[in-house]
């Protein structure tokens, strides 16, 4: 009786955490691989961790981290920022490299580089100083403008997108093809920064109030003093 009684408790166990794996799978995470210098939502993480759609990575001088998703595999290069989308990623600075049988893109502001076809397909994608180049390494990839800036680029009859062949490069200037300032060469937008930059503001404007309230208090009286 004991081993029937087993038997079905784990049949039981299997049919609830089935569901539930497949709806984690649904969920377009992907496990990051490092071995050191690397952080997640501004948190250091070690070895290997799980990311999901919306998470910021961010590798430090001289660290790597290879981000392994489901038909995909990305290596950040140091000193890069990118924003995990599932299959997609922003990147903010730095430089990716993705092998990808999904076709995975890559946004740099208002451009995007995918794949031409769902073939594995490996390419390059570096944005430092303004400056984004684009190096096709197995199969073609395009480059189009996504937005607004898209529609009036087809408006105006300009063409929106281009093709960087196999064993190609290309070149676009941020600022020229997005109509924005370039962000600053290594500049970092880890939530990590932003919280110490709030915590800065609040103490100084803490001791500004502070100032002006002793400053008043040792101001001279506007009473005149009384005669002999």
């Amino acid at each position: 009786m004991s081993v029937s009684v087993l038997r079905n408790l784990l049949c039981w166990v299997m049919v609830i955490l089935y569901p539930l794996s497949l709806a984690a799978a649904d969920t377009g995470s992907a496990i990051v691989h490092s071995n050191g210098g690397v952080w997640v939502n501004g948190t250091e993480v070690a070895d290997s961790t799980t990311v999901f759609p919306g998470d910021v990575l961010e590798t430090k001088p001289g660290f790597v981290a290879n981000l392994d998703a489901e038909g995909s595999s990305v290596l950040i290069q140091g000193e890069s920022i990118v924003k995990f989308q599932g299959n997609s990623l922003t990147l903010e600075h730095g430089k990716v490299s993705v092998g990808t049988s999904t076709a995975m893109n890559v946004n740099v502001n208002c451009l995007k580089v995918e794949p031409i076809s769902n073939e594995r397909t490996q390419y390059d994608v570096t944005d430092v100083s303004g400056k984004v180049e684009v190096a096709a390494n197995k199969n073609d990839v395009k480059i189009t403008l996504t937005g607004a800036l898209r529609k009036a680029s087809s408006e105006s009859g300009s063409s929106d997108s281009a093709t960087v062949h196999e064993g190609q490069r290309a070149t676009r200037d941020e600022s020229t093809a997005c109509g924005v300032a370039p962000r600053p060469g290594g500049a970092s937008t880890t939530p990590l920064n932003t919280k110490w930059l709030e915590i800065g503001g609040g103490a100084g404007a803490g001791v500004l109030v502070l100032c002006l309230l002793l400053c008043k208090g040792s101001g001279p009286s506007n009473v005149s003093p009384s005669q002999p």
